[in-house]
Parts: structure tokens; sequence; C-alpha cells
């Protein structure tokens, strides 16, 4: 199964962790020789990827370029290094006038809101208008900077995102941020063939993904009257009728979980896989059965869908092109933990997160240890605020829980839990040190994976198949069988495993993604970060 990776994040810190908290010259102005040795020349001269070498700038124009357009001077470094790079000569420009792929670029320029994006490029209209207004195929020194300009202020924000790295931490995004080598990815857009100018960008899959979705909410958003939609009984269930229905059957329609609109208003199969299918895109449990939860999921209106989908695209554009090798990626919003090697999906399960008020944190690890048979070390914050009030109204609070004090700070006191299958992290732990006390673990709370909303931990990720999670990351120590690992799972003693390649471990934060089989999925704002997010990017114009 494929799935392009949908997420990505960082940090280390000691090996044991016992708590569950979380917290965060001047220009050669002379022609250019064309009898030159080419491949010397691609040796020697970083960046020359153009045919054309005999038409060039200096760098008096240049500078008098950012003078007359100051809105670029922010550029004028990279615009600068791109034609030292490539000896001054023109890129957007050959022997027969401006190249396709100038075109491509202003396209992409002149329509910001096919890339989720808010605002402008500066002087895209100038631009628009210099790119329509060249005469003869001559080329032109302004149109030529101009477009260089345009495509790095164009693919900082498109390709890293506009939200500065002050802001992110605002935002409690804790990962460490993408970079690009503009330089190079010009060259190489320049490069390649005009048809495909653009059309790879270096960005996480999930960007063009979502990007792609934009239209059909755009639509709905200024076609479609969005009402709210009301139950009259308390739920519908298949060989029901209703004319509700009719209308539900139509806004599934207009969504794409039904192919045809038949107007029946009969709780049919058709409709019924349509309902399961949009139960599942909202993180729903897909039983086909119509109630509040549906119901209030299906009447969110397009434009909201619309902002959530621009919140994801610029979140998506911070994180990297790709992750190769196996690595561990969890969805917050998702309540979801995938394994992938590189792009290939290896298996997936639920988990519970952190409450609102112990937020799981978003960031990155390399996942280490194994712990089978765990202590738990209860954080101070639960021995005062949840076990002493315990303990003051029963005084065999800690042997029913088969816990002990091992020692004191102050006149707190420490506190374990002995291993054992009631132990709050189970029977296995997983490492990935880090300086906010978060891991992995089992959990003998197995009930609370069944519900659709999973935020009941204090900050750590309980994983609902802990067994097929060890399985799979001890799959290539052969002394580590499946009967192995049930026996130190229950051996009440704890054992720590070192991983013989440690495994990195991304949590992010999506409430909207494409799943693997190319349905677009949206989930609820559990720790409400889209609004945030979403009042900076269109304060941004």
């Amino acid at each position: 199964m494929k799935l392009k990776t949908t997420i990505i994040l960082y940090t280390l810190f000691p090996v044991l962790l016992s708590s569950c908290v979380g917290k965060h010259n001047k220009p050669n102005l002379k022609p250019v020789d064309t009898i030159i040795n080419v491949s010397n020349w691609n040796r020697t001269i970083p960046g020359n990827y153009s045919s054309q070498t005999a038409i060039h700038l200096d760098s008096i124009t240049l500078n008098n370029f950012i003078n007359k357009y100051p809105l670029l001077s922010s550029y004028q470094t990279d615009i600068t290094k791109f034609y030292k790079n490539r000896n001054f000569a023109f890129a957007w420009f050959d022997r027969k006038g401006l190249i396709e792929q100038a075109s491509n670029l202003n396209n992409r320029v002149q329509h910001l809101d096919e890339e989720g994006l808010n605002g402008k490029i500066p002087y895209d209209s100038k631009l628009d208008s210099l790119i329509h207004s060249i005469i003869n195929n001559k080329p032109d020194a302004t149109t030529e900077l101009m477009l260089t300009g345009a495509y790095f202020a164009f693919s900082k924000i498109a390709w890293q995102g506009s939200v500065n790295d002050k802001e992110m931490q605002e935002l409690e995004w804790f990962l460490p941020r993408k970079k690009i080598d503009f330089q190079k990815q010009l060259e190489d857009i320049i490069n390649q063939p005009a048809s495909n100018v653009l059309s790879k960008t270096p960005v996480f899959r999930q960007y063009d993904l979502l990007k792609d979705n934009l239209k059909l909410y755009r639509k709905l958003t200024t076609n479609e009257n969005w009402e709210s939609l009301k139950l009259d009984q308390k739920t519908y269930n298949p060989g029901d009728s209703s004319s509700l229905l009719l209308a539900i059957r139509h806004r599934l329609f207009l969504l794409g979980d039904l192919k045809k609109d038949n107007k029946n208003p009969l709780f049919d199969a058709e409709l019924i896989m349509a309902t399961k299918q949009f139960q599942t895109r909202h993180g729903l449990t897909a039983d086909g059965v119509i109630g509040n939860s549906f119901i209030n999921e299906l009447n969110i209106k397009p434009s909201e869908r619309l902002k959530q989908l621009m919140v994801n695209i610029e979140r998506s554009r911070w994180v990297p092109e790709k992750v190769e090798g196996k690595h561990i990626i969890i969805n917050i919003p998702a309540f979801k933990l995938y394994i992938f090697n590189s792009d290939t999906l290896e298996w997936g399960c639920n988990v519970v997160v952190g409450k609102v008020m112990h937020q799981t944190v978003i960031f990155n690890g390399n996942l280490r240890y194994i712990v089978f048979s765990p202590y738990w070390n209860v954080p101070p914050s639960i021995t005062r605020n949840e076990i002493l009030p315990e303990m003051s109204k029963n005084s065999n609070y800690l042997r029913d829980h088969n816990m002990e004090i091992t020692g004191y700070m102050g006149q707190l006191p420490v506190l374990r839990q002995l291993p054992g299958p009631t132990n709050s992290l189970g029977q296995v732990k997983f490492l990935f040190p880090n300086t906010y006390n978060i891991y992995l673990h089992d959990t003998p709370s197995k009930s609370l994976f069944k519900e659709d909303q999973r935020a009941f931990s204090h900050g750590c990720i309980r994983v609902s198949e802990p067994k097929k999670l060890a399985e799979l990351l001890l799959k290539d120590d052969n002394t580590w069988t499946s009967d192995k690992i049930t026996e130190a799972m229950n051996a009440n003693q704890e054992l720590y495993v070192t991983l013989k390649k440690s495994v990195p471990v991304y949590i992010g934060y999506f409430t909207a993604f494409v799943d693997h089989n190319g349905l677009l999925n949206f989930r609820k704002d559990v720790y409400k970060k889209d609004n945030r997010l979403e009042e900076m990017l269109f304060s941004k114009n």
C-alpha cells in the first residue's frame, strides 16, 4: 500500500524517561567564446544550464533594478548569486526570445489562490505586463530580472511557507524547518522541459494532494447554499425514508461521496456506502448510521473547509519533502500512528494522545529503546494533583494500584508503579529521548481506542497494538521472535532493549490530509491550532 508521506518533526534528551507530561566584482562583459568546450564549461561554471550564453546583464543593471523595485530587495542576495553563477547570462531568454518556462512561472504567480496562498507576489501585475509586451522577442533586462525576482518570492512562500520561524514557535510547532536550495531549484526549473516546469516542486506530497481540492471547495463556497440540516428523528438507518435524506444525498454528491444524485428519499445501498465513506473521511465510526455526529460534520460550510485546507497546505510547506528508510508518523488530530519504509506504508493503528490541558507536543525524535514490563515513574504533578488526594481517602491506594514509594522530594513522595498488566504504561513502552518527556506506550485502558475522539492522556501516546509495533521494530533482529516478545511483555520484570538502528518518529498536526485511498480527510482541531495559523495567514496581504 502506497501513501505519500503526510507530515515530519525533531529533538533528543536523556535515556531514561519516566514522566509522561508534554510542554517545546565587476562583471565580465566580454562575449563568451562559442567554440569553448561545452563539458569543460559545465564543470567550471556552476549553473551553466542554459544553451544561451551570449546575452548578458551587468551588476549595475541589477542594482538599478532593485532600486526601482525595492519590494524585491530582500531577494537581492539570491538574485545576485544566481547571475554570478551563470556569468550574468540571461536565464529566461534564448536566441529565439522569451522561453516557455517564463510564461509558466508567470501563470503560477498570477494564480496564487491555486497554491492555497493569500495575497500577492510583489509587482505581479508589472510582471504580467512585461511578459505580454515583449516586442519581436527581443531580450529585455527588466523582464529578465523581474522573472528571477518573482521566482524567489514565489518559491519561498509556496514551497517553504509564509509563516516565519518565530511564528512557528508561537504555534508550538517545534520542528526543524525544511531547507531548500532555491538556487539549484531555479537551475533545474529552467533546464527541464517547459511542459514540466514547476510541476515537480520540492514540497511534501500532501501539498499537491490538498491543493488539488481547492477548486472544488471554492466552487461550493461560491455556488452552493449550505444551510444547516436538522435531524427530525434521532438517527436514520438503512431502509428509512425521509425528505431530509434527499438533502443529505445531494450534499454527499456535491462533496464527491456519491457519484450521482438519483434524488431518492430512501436510505438505500448507495446512500449507505456514501455515508460510510463520509464518516471515514471525517474520523467517525463508519457504521452507515446518520446521527448527530454525521450531520454536524455535514453542516460545516465549504468556506470553513476551504480555510482548513489552506491552513494544512501551509503546514505541508514546512516539513521535508521526503523521508527515507523506516520511520514512524503520528498525526495528532487523526489519532493515528503509521510505520513507513520511505514512501511505503507498512502498518498503522489507533492511538490516544494528550488531553487539551496536557497536549502532545509537535516534534520529532529517534526511537532507540523498547522497554518490556516497564515501571511507571509517576510524574510529580500527577502525584501531587491526582494520587495524594486519593491516598488521603484510601490508605490502601498504593497497594491497590501496585505502587511503591522510592524516596521523597521535600514532602512529596516519589512514586513508581510496578511492572504488570495493570501498569499505567501497560506491558511495553517505546522511548525516543526528548526534552518533552513524551514516549509511546501500551495501556490497560483498551476501551478508549474505540472512541472517535481520543485525547485522554497526560501527553504521552498510547498505542492500541503495542506488540505488533514491537514486532515491526525488532523485525530485523531474529533473536526476537513473537513468542519471546510476548514472554518479555508478561515477565513482570523490566527489560531494556536497544534497537540496532534507531527509528525516526515524527509527531505532526494535520486536520486535513489525503489518505492512501486518495480521499480527502478532515479532522477536528483538537488543540485549537488552526484558528491562530489562519489569523497569521490571512493577515499577510
